[in-house]
């Protein structure tokens, strides 16, 4: 990693903006860090901007523990106009002036009808994979993209501003929820069809893009410092562990150790030594085991 920029490892977050795609914001970080060892966390489309979380060095391997926290969105939504795309970026294949009669009672009941746990269709200009191949390649060649159901999670979409035929929301989801597919779907239920005109990720689990790091200034070490995240506050998520140095130095060593009394079961664990992360393990049994051991800087 360039000197001066950010050493070691840890995360960085990132407010992505419109236009460039993912990997060009990893390629952007690579350049400013010096580094090829730097992944992200999940990704968003090229139209839409917000928190990224970029993992540098060793902390890439805490990849995992990052992609399934809960997103939040805000959201512009374009109620008339169906797009091949379900996103500004693409070809008008339908219009329904119908959203004139549309009353605010019944978007709200259109919203709540995407609220739980639902089956919900990715877009066919997406990066799923058909065959082995993105639906998103498959689609621009013509084909026919059929694409089966996943089972997301919307907690809330609340309205935070109406202008027929726009409407504004704010969406709390879990990982893997499209939404694009949001939009078309509420679309559908109005019966008028509706596309996203602009989409902004605001929070990654606990982390807010107020916190993040313009993508243009990842070369500026004092605003990398602001934006950046040791391992340990990165899965601050994970219950955390404790271990004194001969624990630490047993499960460095690949030893099971003495699990203490309320250790939680079933899920991963940070197991820290000195503030520091050494380990994500879990339970077994009456001890813990590490499963990924890093070699802390």
């Amino acid at each position: 990693m360039r000197e001066g920029v950010q050493p070691g490892a840890g995360a960085v977050l990132v407010d992505k903006p419109e236009g460039p795609t993912s990997h060009d914001l990893v390629r952007l970080a690579r350049k400013a860090f010096g580094t090829r060892r730097i992944g992200h966390t999940g990704t968003l489309d090229p139209f839409a901007s917000g928190l990224m979380i970029l993992c540098v060095g060793w902390a890439t391997r805490l990849a995992e523990y990052l992609t399934g926290l809960d997103k939040v969105y805000r959201a512009v939504i374009r109620l008339g106009v169906v797009t091949d795309t379900a996103d500004r970026t693409g070809a008008v294949i339908r219009s329904d002036e119908g959203w004139r009669d549309l009353t605010r009672a019944e978007l709200e009941d259109a919203l709540r009808s995407q609220l739980g746990e639902i089956d919900q269709v990715p877009p066919a200009y997406s990066a799923k994979k058909v065959g082995g191949v993105r639906a998103y390649d498959r689609a621009r060649r013509g084909e026919e993209v059929a694409l089966e159901a996943v089972r997301v999670r919307v907690d809330r979409i609340d309205i935070l501003a109406l202008e027929l035929p726009e409407v504004v929301v704010e969406v709390a989801c879990s990982s893997g929820t499209y939404i694009r597919s949001l939009a078309r779907d509420i679309g559908e239920r109005l019966g008028v069809g509706a596309h996203l005109t602009a989409l902004r990720r605001t929070k990654v689990g606990s982390f807010d893009v107020a916190r993040a790091i313009p993508a243009d200034r990842l070369d500026d070490p004092e605003a990398v410092r602001g934006a950046w995240l040791t391992p340990l506050e990165a899965v601050a998520h994970l219950p955390r562990v404790s271990v004194g140095a001969r624990e630490a130095a047993a499960l460095s060593h690949g030893v099971r150790v003495p699990a203490p009394e309320g250790a939680p079961r079933g899920v991963p664990l940070a197991l820290a030594h000195n503030g520091r992360l050494l380990a994500v393990g879990r339970v077994e049994g009456d001890m813990i085991q590490a499963g990924k051991v890093f070699a802390v800087d």
